[in-house]
């Protein structure tokens, strides 16, 4: 990767906490109407642009003019985009009614550019688009090596009442297994951990049909009991491994630990959920 942090206006290089999500991400909006209750964006420096309703960001025009500069940046960056492929989205929900159809269009360019697409919703309603087409790409003898490039995550935390307009953590599971099912790359964000019970409950549920996991504390919440934590981290690796699943432990559950975290189901941030 480039040393050089690239910083457009709709693609650029996330660091901190975002950065060990992917070198790449993609951002067409600010706020969102899933209305999370721990949503760092609320707080810090996203607190004054943040509403409850996604809003364009105010360097793009238009939607239009959003899609010409997101080419034009994607061109700009194309042979490291082809190889770490791209993140939708940090400030919003990619997949609500009033974002997904920007989403689309970008992924449509990602896909007849070879970019792989990393996608972290917390929406349930738009899976079946994505089957219907693949289906029907499929029955009418078209490729479908476009399935390929997709890896589409959710955000799981075993606790709806903290997400309340969002799909419930239920329906993200099942559409998640529907999708996994159809042959899309499958991923979780366990983020934030609001308790190690539900967290792992949600694990638990989906083994069988999710490739890989990111799991991290809440930002700026109680930490958990660390022999409870390490625990918890014995239990995941274990389950993962067993199913063949891969699990990203974020900074900040190493930093809490003193330690890293070393077993057959553990990748780095250089892992490539594609390849």
């Amino acid at each position: 990767m480039n040393t050089k942090p690239f910083n457009g206006k709709a693609i650029y290089n996330p660091s901190g906490k975002a950065g060990e999500y992917s070198y790449w991400a993609c951002n067409f909006y600010t706020g969102c109407s899933n209305d999370c209750a721990y949503c760092y964006c609320k707080k810090g420096v996203m607190s004054h642009v943040w509403s409850n309703a996604p809003k364009l960001k105010k360097c793009f025009k238009d939607e239009k003019h959003a899609i010409e500069v997101f080419e034009r940046e994607l061109m700009q960056n194309l042979p490291e985009l082809q190889k770490y492929g791209l993140f939708f989205t940090f400030t919003s929900d990619p997949m609500l009614d009033s974002t997904i159809e920007l989403t689309k269009s970008a992924c449509s360019r990602c896909i007849r550019n070879n970019v792989p697409i990393k996608i972290l919703t917390k929406r349930a309603e738009f899976s079946k688009d994505f089957i219907d087409l693949f289906e029907h790409d499929k029955n009418h003898g078209r490729s479908t090596d476009w399935i390929k490039l997709y890896a589409i995550g959710f955000t799981l935390t075993g606790h709806d009442e903290l997400e309340p307009n969002a799909s419930t953590n239920a329906e993200r599971i099942k559409v998640m297994q529907k999708l996994h099912n159809a042959g899309f790359k499958t991923w979780a964000s366990i983020e934030p951990i609001v308790d190690l019970k539900a967290s792992l409950s949600c694990i638990e549920q989906t083994l069988g049909f999710c490739d890989l996991y990111k799991i991290g504390l809440m930002s700026g919440g109680k930490l958990p009991n660390k022999e409870e934590l390490r625990m918890f981290v014995g239990r995941v690796c274990y389950k993962a491994s067993a199913y063949g699943a891969k699990v990203y432990w974020k900074d900040c559950i190493k930093k809490h630990l003193g330690r890293d975290i070393i077993s057959a189901a553990t990748v780095d941030r250089s892992y490539n959920i594609f390849k």
